[in-house]
């Protein structure tokens, strides 16, 4: 009989190292790449963090091409399921501790955790930080920030699929291990071509919302970093006043942006392209211009109730704050003076609703609520019904009871992460608001935004213990990998696969 130490040996050698390896090397190369204009916006500005920023890129270059060209050679490009979960994990534990380079070569932080915690809510699109004086950054570094989450905004292993097409049938692998957590629609049958089309839109949406702020009179290091970091959905902010230092025009285009980053990628497609006969009947899209106004009616009404009277910066601020919410995106302005439960209610709701599936932002998603509202209406209809047969449709299309249960699955799941890692948070200090907000924050990938105030909590996350923050940097992990993925690799079940 073998023993089981054997067995795991064995199983670890039939793992396609040497792709995962050259997949990952690629991967470190472009991110060294992306270093580029942050060091040069630190060269131009001389904020003195050019030289943490060119060893950073240098040393995740020099690692990048020794994965790639030496311990990835001779690489066979084929991925089954199993080693495309561990890839994904892989890399997105990998990506984000390269990225806490910059924050410790350039001194901007102390210590590896609070390094690792920034690049962790970069590459994850949460937002939160650590850094209590933002005015104060260095240029360079602030454009870092706000690439990280830009790279990270649409998926790490996007890169790879556009980049290199010899994965073939692995690309489909690696597409649905970044999005474990729900049915994507393809722009395109082709993987590679679908994927360039996502990066298309993307790389349009960002270069919009900049050309609009440069054009409003914000520098470059405002406009660049605010329209990397909305598209993305990230919350990165470049000032501590937050977005109090924008004009009303700019305020409106970074409103707009929040609310199309929240809409599926394909929708937007079909949006720009003029296949708007596609979006007919686009149940999901219908749903989320439903709850968006729904909210910013309640939130006026209630703001300006408060206020006693109708107030056309109540109601500016009841859009922005609900586009920012229900997108993920966390950015905040100066808020009314009085904030109404009512706000409050309506804010806790949208963290957990969050934006639509396959776009960039986090939370719970629409489609998902929708299966999951639908099921519980059929389930009422046959207690009163029993004979009738009926399943979950959307958008006239039936959904198969496999994908219902792994929704159910994902929802159970994603609330045990918030309980356990509210559990977390409270045994390292934090009360129970505190630590309820702040998990359900951090899994959302909404981040920092400080309206979740009003809710009783304080978000302060430097104060914090080292495990609360390796706990939270666990929660920014499940919610961007959409929690299967993570999961996944660390059952022993997963191990004992042979495929």
């Amino acid at each position: 009989m073998r023993s089981p130490i054997l067995l795991i040996d064995q199983r670890l050698l039939r793992f396609n190292f040497r792709l995962v390896a050259r997949l990952l090397g690629m991967l470190l190369v472009i991110m060294a790449l992306s270093m580029v204009v942050p060091i040069a916006v630190s060269l131009y500005y001389a904020d003195g963090a050019q030289f943490g920023l060119a060893l950073s890129a240098l040393l995740i270059l020099m690692l990048g091409l020794l994965l790639r060209n030496f311990l990835g050679v001779n690489a066979r490009y084929n991925l089954n399921e199993k080693e495309s979960f561990l890839f994904t994990a892989i890399i997105w534990i990998v990506v984000p501790l390269m990225g806490a380079l910059p924050y410790l070569f350039t001194s901007s932080v102390t210590n590896f955790t609070d390094a690792a915690f920034e690049s962790f809510s970069g590459f994850t699109t949460t937002g939160s930080s650590i850094m209590t004086d933002v005015d104060r950054l260095p240029k360079g570094l602030l454009v870092w920030r706000s690439t990280s989450q830009w790279i990270g905004g649409l998926g790490l292993i996007l890169f790879v699929i556009a980049l290199l097409r010899r994965l073939n049938e692995g690309s489909a692998r690696l597409y649905e291990a970044e999005f474990s957590g729900t049915l994507q629609r393809r722009l395109h049958p082709r993987m590679a071509r679908n994927v360039v089309l996502m990066w298309t839109i993307y790389v349009l949406l960002t270069a919009a919302l900049f050309a609009l702020l440069m054009i409003d009179g914000n520098g470059f290091v405002d406009s660049y970093c605010t329209a990397l970091s909305t598209v993305s959905t990230g919350g990165f902010m470049t000032h501590n006043c937050g977005m109090a230092a924008f004009s009303g025009f700019s305020l409106f285009c970074i409103t707009l942006f929040m609310f199309l980053s929240g809409v599926n990628l394909a929708v937007l497609y079909c949006f720009f392209t003029g296949k708007w006969r596609n979006l007919h009947g686009d149940e999901e899209l219908v749903r989320y211009l439903l709850i968006f106004i729904v909210a910013v009616l309640l939130c006026s009404v209630a703001f300006c109730i408060a206020d006693g009277g109708i107030s056309t910066f109540n109601i500016c601020f009841s859009f922005f704050h609900v586009a920012s919410t229900l997108s993920t995106c966390g950015f905040y302005t100066t808020p009314p003076a009085v904030w109404p439960m009512t706000v409050s209610v309506v804010t806790f709701l949208l963290i957990f609703i969050g934006a639509s599936a396959g776009s960039t932002g986090g939370g719970l998603k629409i489609k998902r609520l929708m299966i999951l509202s639908r099921y519980a209406r059929n389930y009422f209809v046959r207690m009163i019904h029993p004979r009738a047969v009926l399943s979950v449709k959307v958008n006239g299309k039936v959904v198969e009871n496999s994908y219902v249960t792994k929704v159910f699955s994902y929802v159970f799941l994603y609330l045990l992460f918030v309980v356990l890692g509210a559990f977390v948070l409270t045994l390292c200090g934090s009360n129970i608001p505190n630590a309820f907000c702040m998990a359900a924050a951090n899994i959302g990938n909404l981040g920092p935004s400080p309206v979740i105030n009003n809710l009783g909590a304080s978000l302060d996350y430097v104060q914090l213990m080292p495990l609360a923050k390796w706990t939270m940097m666990l929660l920014m992990l499940a919610g961007r990998l959409e929690i299967f993925a993570v999961v996944a690799v660390l059952m022993p079940a997963y191990w004992s696969r042979r495929n």
